[in-house]
């Protein structure tokens, strides 16, 4: 028979054995958290925009207009409100259902020029709600933003749900009227929207 050398194992010690616990479940913790988040994700994306509003609609704060925008005052203003024919200054951030930011204003060096007429029909119904100074959100359907066509080759998809956060930083009353002398007359508000610019927009 041969012989057998036994090699001593080091007894583990209770705290040893506490902290491994405690990481592994951390692990868990964190694998469940983000599993979580992509799920919910992927439900967003998969909401229909009519089911995400008729249930937005019932939150605390949330109005809806009889086009079907939907808004949330996050910060009250007390400036006048711009009308169709003036020119904005306006903060924004807009994200996709899933939540994913697909433009801002910082991204482009700051606040934003444009004409309230020459956005999207969210935006243009949207920011005639606004006094200057406020912030508001949100909710624009696809049938008052991009509806099927979607936009940036992609980047917005069709019959995407937008949601936008908008500080309404400045109004120049009449603005309209300088910036399409400036842009050649009422060729220069085109449709497509040069880079930089919020949906719809024209210029900065």
């Amino acid at each position: 028979m041969s012989d057998v050398t036994a090699v001593p194992l080091r007894p583990i010690k209770r705290s040893a054995l506490t902290a491994l616990w405690i990481g592994i479940g951390l692990l868990v913790v964190i694998g469940v958290a983000a599993a979580w988040a992509g799920t919910e994700r992927q439900v967003r994306m998969a909401t229909p925009p009519a089911a995400f509003l008729a249930k937005n609609a019932t939150r605390d704060g949330v109005h809806t207009t009889p086009s079907g925008l939907q808004y949330k005052i996050l910060k009250p203003g007390t400036g006048p409100r711009p009308t169709a024919n003036d020119v904005v200054v306006v903060d924004y951030v807009g994200k996709l259902a899933s939540g994913e930011t697909f433009d801002a204003s910082a991204l482009h060096g700051g606040p934003a020029t444009l004409p309230v007429g020459g956005v999207i029909p969210g935006w243009v119904e949207g920011l005639q709600l606004m006094n200057e100074g406020s912030e508001y959100r949100f909710w624009i359907p696809p049938e008052l933003g991009y509806g099927p066509a979607g936009a940036g080759d992609g980047v917005i998809p069709p019959n995407a749900l937008l949601t936008f956060d908008v500080t309404l930083r400045g109004i120049k009353p009449g603005g309209i009227e300088a910036m399409m002398r400036g842009m050649g007359g009422l060729g220069g508000m085109g449709g497509a929207a040069p880079e930089g610019v919020p949906p719809g927009g024209e210029g900065r």
